[in-house]
């Protein structure tokens, strides 16, 4: 066991689930292409990965940018004897809910934009003026989770006077011979 994981490098369930996803990845690609149109299914792969790659990744890339420079890293002093360190990073808790809320927009923009048909209506019998609504209830929602998820850990992590956290890298004298930096065993 030991000499296989250390050529391959993980363990056998690793390796299984490895080629399980390999042979499920294949009959999905058998299936969709053993259709009638197959080119139709290898332009849709294409075109989706050249509007991720083109379009996409550039927008979402700007967009983080933007973000982290108008929410950016903080430095507060933790001590007035101390430098400055970097305030907790709260980007991710404002990533989450827009990617969270993106995907299900990208899912369900036809709907949420009232851009089906009528035959729409006619065959699920749903009405279509509630999916906006909906969204925006479940985008705040994740905002709202996201925030209260932060407001948590920023209480979690402030130490407290009786926790005596000592300060890294402070200089300490030892009574032993009273010179910075040295210190007595316990």
């Amino acid at each position: 066991m030991n000499r296989f994981r250390s050529l391959y490098g993980a363990s056998p369930l690793h390796l299984l689930l490895v080629l399980c996803s390999f042979a499920l990845t294949g009959y999905a690609g058998i299936r969709l292409l053993s259709g009638s149109e197959p080119w139709k299914v290898v332009l849709w792969f294409v075109g989706a990965a050249l509007l991720h790659d083109m379009v996409l990744l550039p927008l979402y890339t700007v967009t983080d940018r933007a973000a982290q420079t108008l929410l950016g890293e903080r430095r507060e002093p933790a001590a007035p004897s101390e430098t400055a360190r970097p305030a907790m990073r709260w980007i991710n808790y404002v990533r989450v809910p827009v990617f969270l809320s993106g995907v299900l927009f990208l899912t369900y923009f036809p709907l949420i934009l009232q851009r089906v048909s009528h035959r729409f209506t006619l065959y699920t019998t749903l009405s279509t003026d509630v999916y906006l609504g909906r969204w925006l209830l479940i985008t705040a929602a994740l905002f709202a989770i996201s925030a209260l998820t932060l407001l948590i850990r920023m209480g979690r992590s402030r130490p407290t006077p009786e926790s005596g956290v000592k300060r890294p890298g402070a200089a300490r004298t030892g009574p032993a011979n009273g010179t910075p930096g040295h210190e007595s065993a316990p």
